[in-house]
């Protein structure tokens, strides 16, 4: 028999992996009841989970409307619902990492429309969060700092920012587009200018963070506090800084924001080891005998296809995807994600966000989903 083209190969192993990823979901859904998974152990499939969901809870809602999308089943729609209802106790926290909990928790629900079932309940909670969110914009700063609960390293939570929260400012670009005040956008693109100015780097690699004088915004320091040092490139800022970009200029089509997004992703694909599967740290010498980090890798690759549904960077992101399906995709579980090394933190398990976006990258190469999310 004449073997398949690797375009139609792709979309078999598409496929079969969505589906795979549909029933880890299913399953997950049924252990952590109304709880929010978190880390599962990579030898028992157990999760650990919080009430409220941390600043990740918005991800596991995430998968269950993208499950509603690829799948159609009414089931994984009430769960969403649920989730994303359970997630409101999160709205008065001051804390940046509100704009990933209400974007994929709430927006994500919205822009796919049919996975509410016609409810109006994810664009209004999604609505109020930005509105929520975007009041904490510190105008000397130039950003949205990183507030309380954020897992902060200095204990200045006002002068505080990282790259960890500008994939959220895509919050406030949907609820400016959908019945918010066109201010949202407008406070959205100054944050993610200021990370730009801020931790992008002149080989377009990234600090994760850097702290300010809240009151007049002059830069103190940047660095990576959850990298190997601070002058140290943390795998998960490239991720963050990647996907948060790629989707500024999804939304604004501003020139700046393709430009950082496209510098850090060939930064990324220039410094990725061979087998494409980063290591948590681009700069421990201990490579290879380290930590990888797929939950890094599966933002890369859902980023890469952010910048264009065409060329070189969706051909990498499908070899990407293909990397993480034959060696670390599961019984439909992502193995081998790295939360916090410097903590010994569930670094080989999978991670909840590390599912969100492999399962994103396989329904937008399988054509199930092609909106800006």
């Amino acid at each position: 028999m004449k073997p398949l083209p690797k375009e139609e190969t792709g979309k078999v192993l598409y496929a079969e992996a969505i589906d795979r990823m549909l029933e880890r979901i299913e399953r997950t859904a049924a252990q952590v009841g109304e709880a929010f998974p978190l880390s599962a152990d990579p030898a028992t499939g157990q999760w650990q989970t919080a009430p409220d969901g941390r600043w990740t809870g918005g991800f596991w809602a995430g998968q269950l409307w993208l499950a509603h999308r690829a799948s159609g089943a009414a089931r994984f729609r009430d769960l969403a619902l649920a989730a994303m209802k359970r997630l409101e106790v999160r709205l008065p926290i001051d804390n940046v990492l509100n704009g990933l909990v209400f974007h994929y928790g709430a927006a994500i629900g919205a822009i796919l429309g049919k996975c509410a079932g016609n409810s109006d309940a994810p664009a209004a909670l999604a609505l109020k969060a930005a509105e929520a969110l975007a009041s904490r914009f510190n105008a000397q700063a130039g950003f949205i700092p990183l507030g309380h609960q954020s897992g902060s390293l200095t204990g200045d939570p006002a002068g505080e920012t990282n790259i960890d929260g500008v994939p959220g400012m895509s919050l406030l670009y949907w609820a400016a587009a959908n019945g918010g005040s066109g201010e949202l956008a407008a406070i959205a693109s100054r944050h993610l200018r200021r990370h730009i100015e801020l931790c992008q780097r002149a080989d377009g690699s990234l600090h994760q963070a850097a702290l300010v004088d809240p009151r007049t915004g002059a830069t103190l320091k940047q660095y990576s506090p959850r990298g190997l040092a601070p002058e140290g490139t943390w795998a998960r800022a490239q991720s963050w800084g990647l996907v948060g970009f790629a989707q500024a200029h999804a939304w604004t089509r501003e020139n700046d924001f393709l430009v950082a997004a496209q510098r850090v992703a060939d930064w990324w694909l220039a410094h990725a080891p061979a087998d494409r599967v980063a290591f948590w740290d681009f700069t421990d010498p201990a490579i290879p005998s380290t930590f990888r980090d797929t939950s890094a890798t599966a933002m890369v690759a859902a980023g890469l296809l952010k910048l264009g549904q065409a060329g070189r960077y969706r051909a990498e992101a499908a070899d990407i995807v293909r990397a993480l399906l034959e060696h670390y995709l599961v019984k439909g579980a992502l193995t081998q994600g790295c939360w916090q090394r410097n903590e010994g933190m569930a670094t080989r398990h999978e991670l909840v966000w590390g599912d969100y976006y492999l399962l994103e990258a396989l329904l937008v190469l399988d054509g199930r989903v092609g909106e800006t999310l």
